[in-house]
């Protein structure tokens, strides 16, 4: 199983991006979905979750500006940014938690101008 993360790249403040996480091939037992990011020098930080009830979580830096979802038929997971700003430029990356294992996906470059 391999995760394929895609939809960065580069937008002005105040602009919005939409991430997608697809799964390759089928994941037994997920209990949960998760964007992380990365910038230069810093730790990873979780940015979101959503359970496999559809129950989500943010980062107080991201509360009512993400929302993080997911298409189960599609075995694909999105992350909707909007108001973006520059303290959010960062390499993100999704994550299943999963029973049969921990999975990663490669990362997405967000860079966001002021």
């Amino acid at each position: 199983v391999q995760l394929q993360a895609s939809g960065g790249g580069s937008v002005q403040a105040g602009g919005s991006l939409r991430l997608s996480c697809a799964a390759s091939g089928s994941i037994g037992g997920i209990m949960t979905m998760a964007w992380h990011r990365q910038a230069p020098g810093d730790q990873r930080e979780l940015v979101a979750t959503i359970t496999n009830r559809d129950t989500t979580d943010y980062a107080d830096s991201v509360k009512g500006r993400f929302t993080i979802s997911r298409h189960h038929a599609k075995n694909t997971w999105y992350l909707q940014m909007n108001t973006l700003k520059p303290e959010d430029s960062a390499v993100y990356y999704c994550n299943v938690k999963a029973m049969s294992g921990d999975y990663w996906g490669q990362g997405t470059q967000v860079t966001v101008s002021s």
